[in-house]
């Protein structure tokens, strides 16, 4: 694939980055920057600004409410909002429901939902994982129960990113039990602020609050927000988490991640020259970049099939496992970078709490968190194991 853009392109990468430059505001660029927690404030103004310039769902054909971006464009545009210092959006709508919609959606919930979503008017969570039934997700066991023109939805769901900052979750529930338990579930959307919905927060080791669990009772579901048929949730699971896995995002996070390093490899020293000059170091920042570019090319494949309408394959699954390798090195060579005041760890820091000074360089206290949250990337969207066996099975027919 070709990947020498255009001037016309990168002309429309610097419009954007100028945009990103003007209208990130700087307590969220500064939190960012620092690693400290986002708020679900932050979250939400920061992709209503992105949604005044229709940048929140660059993914989104024209036609469907989105802007409408070349193959190249919606690259460049993700490159220039995370270069720029812009955090992760909470995408479970433009990435996740906004697909499924699209695709398995009734007129009625297509109107309902989807302006929104462009707009930034309601952020959505993902409700998949169980405490028995995680990477494994055909054994969950959260049933759904017809009542009318109700489903009465019971049970527990857990390790949901930013449930605590959203209005609704798309869910996987159990609507009947067949031999084979694929074909017994259902896919609902759910309205957090429902009678019977309590959700709990989960703090891992990087100190943040990221995750959540769900408890679910005796809540009352309209069966129009029941997406395809019951028994559909399989393959409409299967259709979103392949969007999850191909989500080019985390090349430009990562590319931003590069950037950091190589100024952080700058300003440190060993043996009294600078880190960036160490042979063994800069073969490791070398081999970074180049898994970097590899991954930058199956992206934009990637992005190039889903505009051709092409369902995502087997290539998800690869550029999954390769993007979070590269996230997790990244990390481990900035702990490397940091040595000894890379491994403090305070909490209040991170949870931006604390007025403390800083032990070393302000920009090392949030090395060891990010270490610790690079490293759970190997199993969320699915673990690097079961992607392993998908290929396996898949393209190698094993």
């Amino acid at each position: 694939m070709d990947m020498n853009f255009t001037a016309d392109e990168l002309a429309f990468q610097k419009k954007v980055a100028d945009f990103v430059e003007a209208n990130l505001p700087p307590d969220i660029r500064t939190k960012v920057d620092r690693g400290i927690e986002l708020t679900r404030d932050d979250f939400a103004r920061w992709m209503r600004i992105l949604s005044t310039q229709n940048l929140a769902a660059v993914n989104w054909d024209k036609k469907d409410g989105g802007p409408g971006l070349s193959i190249a464009q919606k690259f460049l545009a993700e490159e220039a909002i995370f270069l720029g210092g812009a955090p992760r959006m909470v995408h479970f709508g433009t990435r996740m429901v906004g697909p499924v919609l699209l695709a398995f959606g009734t007129p009625e919930q297509k109107a309902r939902y989807l302006p929104k979503i462009i707009a930034s008017e309601e952020i959505w969570c993902q409700g998949y994982s169980e405490p028995q039934a995680g990477s494994d997700l055909a054994q969950l066991q959260c049933s759904a129960k017809l009542d009318g023109d109700h489903y009465v939805v019971n049970g527990v769901k857990i390790w949901t990113s930013y449930a605590h900052c959203a209005d609704r979750m798309f869910t996987l529930v159990r609507t009947s039990k067949e031999p084979k338990k694929q074909d017994g579930i259902t896919c609902l959307l759910i309205d957090l602020k429902a009678p019977g919905v309590e959700i709990r927060p989960i703090i891992t080791l990087d100190g943040k609050h990221h995750f959540n669990q769900e408890f679910l009772t005796d809540v009352r579901v309209p069966v129009a927000d029941r997406v395809g048929e019951e028994g559909e949730g399989w393959k409409i699971a299967k259709f979103l988490l392949g969007h999850e896995r191909s989500n080019a995002s985390y090349v430009s996070i990562n590319k931003r991640n590069l950037k950091k390093l190589k100024d952080i490899a700058a300003d440190q020293r060993v043996d009294g020259a600078r880190l960036a000059d160490e042979p063994a170091f800069r073969a490791k920042l070398s081999e970074l970049e180049i898994d970097l570019q590899a991954a930058a090319t199956m992206a934009m494949r990637q992005l190039a099939s889903a505009a051709a309408d092409k369902p995502v394959g087997q290539e998800a699954s690869i550029l999954k496992i390769r993007v979070m390798d590269a996230l997790k090195r990244g990390h481990e060579l900035m702990m490397e970078a940091g040595a000894y005041y890379a491994q403090p760890f305070e909490q209040a820091q991170i949870r931006g709490e604390s007025n403390a000074s800083q032990i070393g360089p302000d920009y090392l206290y949030r090395m060891t968190p990010d270490y610790f949250e690079s490293r759970a990337m190997s199993i969320a969207g699915g673990s690097h194991e079961i992607q392993k066996d998908i290929l396996a099975k898949r393209a190698l027919g094993l």
